[in-house]
């Protein structure tokens, strides 16, 4: 039996149809969506504090920010719930089957846990903390000077973009499959180039957005802002 067999007859036996399918559709639509219109936007570093804040932080209206937060979180709360299911019902069989696609199907579950973490804080860090305790949305001098002067900020954003990229090009190809749209060993085999691909460009959006988030911490301009940010919440010293 391959691989692929194998994982489709377990998962179908353990997870329902209905839910399996629910799953993975909120996975995609509209998580993976916003995913990729978010790292876009992140893109608008490289042309300054104003352009981020712009695209990253400023919404038309408070209904739309409020709006745009249900349609992610509720869906996000529920591939959660449902990841996690999946992730304590399996059991990795690696050793006895080396296959390629159960190798990825591991892979898939560690990125989902990493991702899971990444999320969280970033999510808490970045979009609740600053507004719930700040009273505003994050300071691109804020995150510019944390990614250039903190490597453990960096160090978790690129891996984390790295999970997330991996987790949502390679999760293509098993919603496809859960959905009935690749069907045989032959239409998984040629959908795998077009999630590689898929893979390298999240990977390259979200690698370049770190890298002008990185360049920018650097600049005299940035430090400064970020030390009146500093000092107007009242820390001395931070890291």
């Amino acid at each position: 039996m391959s691989t692929h067999a194998a994982t489709a007859t377990d998962l179908s036996q353990k997870t329902p149809l209905l839910q399996s399918r629910l799953g993975s559709f909120l996975a995609v639509v509209p998580l993976s969506i916003w995913v990729v219109n978010h790292l876009w936007n992140n893109l608008a570093a490289f042309y300054g504090g104003a352009a981020w804040q712009s695209a990253v932080t400023e919404y038309k209206n408070p209904y739309a920010q409020a709006f745009t937060f249900l349609i992610v979180m509720l869906p996000l709360l529920f591939h959660t719930g449902w990841g996690l299911v999946r992730m304590f019902s399996f059991k990795p069989n690696n050793l006895a089957y080396p296959y390629y696609g159960n190798v990825k199907y591991l892979v898939q579950r560690v990125a989902g846990m990493g991702v899971l973490f990444f999320i969280g804080a970033h999510v808490w860090l970045a979009f609740l903390q600053p507004r719930l305790i700040h009273g505003g949305a994050e300071p691109f001098a804020a995150i510019a000077y944390e990614m250039h002067w903190h490597p453990p900020t960096i160090g978790v954003y690129v891996l984390g973009v790295l999970g997330t990229a991996y987790h949502l090009a390679n999760g293509l190809q098993g919603f496809a499959m859960g959905w009935g749209l690749l069907a045989s060993e032959r239409s998984m085999r040629r959908f795998e180039p077009w999630s590689i691909v898929v893979f390298l460009v999240l990977l390259g959006i979200g690698w370049g957005a770190i890298f002008a988030l990185y360049k920018a911490g650097g600049t005299e301009q940035v430090m400064q802002e970020r030390a009146r940010i500093m000092q107007a919440r009242g820390v001395v010293s931070d890291h």
